[in-house]
């Protein structure tokens, strides 16, 4: 239990994490409701032991029963947990399989504990940044305070001035009419003038008060303006690219909205004054301080509003919401802004027009710089969202198309030949989506401009692998602004350091898990060959590069492997070598799951290890490619596959997952259920089958290897086939235009490439 509560207490992104953990494997309630006899019990031991983890599933049924049988008594039932319908579940998921329960419960018992740790690492980092923004916070709550007390004085000033106004107004009438109050006049007039220089006193004390109050917003609107609101855009640059961070919005909105909110009452306060009927005639009442006074305070209240039009949302697709910032023509994206000075004269004042590259040099001086126009770039009026109740404007339907060519020799300028021979792929161009609008408030009359991250514009699906490849560089190399479109006219490199989070995040983002520093080793390796430790562009994103091996196994794993790599059973990076060294000590039968590194469409193998003669002995099946997986998930492959020896004698090689993890307590849970248990069926006057990848069987030493060019060239032929542009162009059309899920069709069946698909049958009685 102490486990689970120490999980409560984490911020939401962690709490995010355990949420993913549990989801499509075990209900959260569960977890939640048997927090205390979950922890209690050896999940570990039962993972690899059925008749243990049937002691520990019975231990969980008999607590919900106690549970129920309380409720009942406590007349509790309506009220409280439905544990009866927890314990259906429990019986209906894992009666027949306890084994299964056990599996999950201890990896997410592991998993919830590197979350606890992680959280634990980052403590002195988040409580930095919570120490900086509490300091901020206070800084201005303590302004907002400031500016309430300033408000309260010029109101009693202003009574003072009244006061003072309609004494000496009416003074002389009452002297008119009463002769003897002509002696008292000389103490009336002496009593007013020391009234007034009362007044003179009290206003330049608040105009002084003022200026204090403007110094420290000042340091805070420099503080928002030129820290934390670019630490923000380059969080949100890196979570455009996969990295996990926080991006959210809320205090930048409430800073920005405090601070816009006490120099708007700044401004009032300093108009009360210049407006009062009483002025002092001394030099240092002079209009010349209120007006200096009144210019400072528009100055800042114009750089505020000017910074608080932000990009919330990226443009992004709908067919392709993990890859923002790539734009197809003619296909819907969307994009939000939010106007972060949420103060109610605001709602319906802006209105907020999208402009799509809006005053970019390179369409004049890069030599075949595509332009494009929006198709939907109507105005959208800034209103209140829900549930939030921020000014937003959320741009829903806009579409680009590509604008007709400028005539040729109309301009040729000196820049356009310089650049002739400087030519940006369809991929590298970069352009930029700005956010428009005008302020007119109160006196304040600015345009205001918030301008989207470089964003990628293809034609054809299959540009959208280089074109992220793209987005990733950009947004790795360039984090401040104005950007640089043409980029990739000379493209910097990477370090290392630079590249490698950010092919983690791939990982994270498809598949729930990031790379490990052995798996990172291996890709190191492959998008590495500078002497100065340099990654350079044309070698990770040109032609057959490393990139596209990388994307190929990202698709795979996000078709076919997402539940075996977010548990780990996919060691995946590792190469032959390596593959024999950490297998040739191992037991017989033990095998271990990675990618193929010749198949750049993606593709999975599972190598084993056998000894003979004392002798190790390693085997690897012909990788399984994306077609062959359509048919058969990769755990099924692992409890049919068969190696064929003499006399047709058949017996499944792969015992052990690495590093001693028996096979079914690894992938028992995934084993298709209804093809292993249910009773074959006679359809038609048929039997129905089941194939079964079988190879023949090895003998040692291994078989030198099969020359694998050819299959791997066939089958990227026929994926590709798959992939083409029509059966893309398909999809898209009918996601956008009915709304559906944009599901992936079916492509057509395959046979395996290194093994034999025998029908297998049963008699039927």
């Amino acid at each position: 239990m102490a486990q689970w509560q120490d999980l409560l207490m984490l911020d939401s992104a962690h709490q995010d994490r355990v949420s993913q953990l549990y989801e499509g494997r075990l209900a959260r309630e569960i977890r939640h409701c048997l927090c205390t006899v979950i922890e209690s019990q050896d999940w570990d031991s039962a993972a690899v032991d059925e008749n243990k983890a049937n002691t520990c599933l019975r231990a969980l049924l008999m607590f919900l029963d106690e549970q129920w049988n309380r409720s009942v008594q406590e007349n509790n039932i309506l009220q409280g947990p439905d544990f009866r319908g927890m314990k259906d579940y429990l019986l209906k998921q894992f009666q027949d399989y306890p084994l299964n329960l056990a599996i999950i419960l201890s990896e997410c018992l592991k998993e919830e504990k590197k979350i606890l740790a992680s959280a634990s690492d980052q403590g002195c980092n988040i409580s930095a940044v919570e120490q900086k923004w509490r300091q901020l916070d206070n800084k201005v709550n303590e302004l907002k305070k400031q500016t309430l007390e300033i408000k309260k004085e010029t109101k009693s000033l202003e009574v003072l001035n009244e006061k003072l106004d309609f004494i000496q107004q009416s003074w002389q009438t009452q002297v008119e009419q009463h002769v003897g109050l002509a002696k008292s006049h000389n103490v009336v007039k002496e009593e007013c003038l020391k009234q007034a220089n009362f007044i003179t006193q009290t206003k330049q004390m608040l105009l002084q008060q003022m200026v204090n109050i403007l110094k420290g917003a000042e340091e805070i609107v420099a503080t928002l303006t030129d820290v934390e609101l670019p630490e923000w855009k380059c969080r949100q640059q890196m979570a455009c690219i996969g990295s996990p961070v926080d991006t959210r919005l809320d205090y930048l909105e409430k800073w920005f909205t405090t601070v816009a909110e006490v120099l708007q009452q700044v401004r009032e306060q300093l108009q009360k004054l210049q407006n009062q009927k009483y002025n002092s005639t001394s030099a240092s009442n002079s209009p010349a301080p209120l007006a200096e006074i009144e210019n400072f305070t528009l100055s800042l209240y114009t750089k505020l509003l000017s910074n608080a039009l932000v990009v919330e949302k990226q443009p992004v697709m709908s067919s392709s919401p993990q890859r923002p910032l790539i734009l197809k023509t003619g296909v819907r994206f969307t994009a939000t802004v939010r106007f972060l000075a949420n103060l109610p004269q605001f709602k319906y004042l802006l209105s907020v027009k999208p402009v799509f590259d809006k005053d970019v040099e390179e369409t004049r001086t890069v030599k075949g710089f595509r332009c494009f126009d929006l198709s939907s770039g109507d105005s959208k009026v800034m209103d209140v969202d829900t549930p939030r109740g921020g000014l937003v404007a959320e741009f829903c339907h806009m579409s680009i198309k590509e604008a007709a060519k400028q005539e040729k020799g109309k301009s040729k300028g000196s820049s356009e030949i310089l650049l002739h021979h400087n030519r940006l792929g369809v991929t590298e161009e970069l352009h930029i989506i700005k956010f428009v609008t005008e302020l007119q408030h109160a006196g304040l009359q600015c345009i205001i401009e918030a301008s989207s991250l470089p964003v990628v514009v293809i034609s054809s699906t299959v540009q959208a692998s280089s074109a992220w490849a793209t987005v990733m560089w950009c947004n790795m190399v360039s984090t401040s602004e104005p950007r640089n479109l043409s980029l990739f006219l000379d493209p910097p490199p990477l370090t290392w350091e630079q590249m490698s989070p950010a092919i983690s995040w791939q990982f994270l983002t498809v598949g729930q898990r990031g790379l490990d520093e052995h798996q990172l080793s291996m890709i190191r390796e492959k998008v590495m060959d500078d002497p100065d430790d340099l990654v350079h562009w044309n070698k990770f994103s040109k032609n057959e590069s490393a990139w596209t091996w990388i994307d190929g196994i990202l698709d795979l794993i996000k078709k076919h492997l997402v539940d075996l790599w977010r548990d780990g059973s996919i060691m995946g990076f590792v190469s032959r070598d390596s593959t024999k060294a950490l297998l040739q000590e191992k037991p017989t039968g033990t095998f271990l799951l990675r990618f193929s590194e010749s198949n750049k469409d993606g593709a999975i193998t599972f190598s084993w290890v056998e000894h003979s003669n004392g002798e190790p002995h390693v085997h690897s099946v012909q990788p399984y490619t994306k077609l062959e997986l359509v048919n058969m998930c990769v755990p099924d492959i692992i409890y049919h596959y068969s190696l064929r020896a003499q006399k047709n004698m058949t017996r499944n090689p792969l015992l052990y997952l690495y590093p001693d993890i028996p096979k079914d307590a690894a992938f028992g849970r995934y084993y298709k259920k209804t093809a292993m248990s249910a009773p074959r069926k006679v359809v038609d006057g048929y039997v129905d089958r089941t194939q079964i990848p079988v190879s023949d069987c090895p003998t040692p030493p291994a078989s030198p290897p099969r020359d694998n060019h050819l299959t791997d060239m066939m089958d990227m032929e026929i994926d590709r086939d798959w992939n083409s542009e029509t059966s893309q162009v398909f999809q898209e059309i009918f996601s956008e235009l009915l709304g559906f899920p944009n599901c992936p069709m079916s492509p057509p069946q395959s046979l395996f490439v290194d093994s034999t698909p025998v029908a297998a049958t049963e008699n039927v009685h």
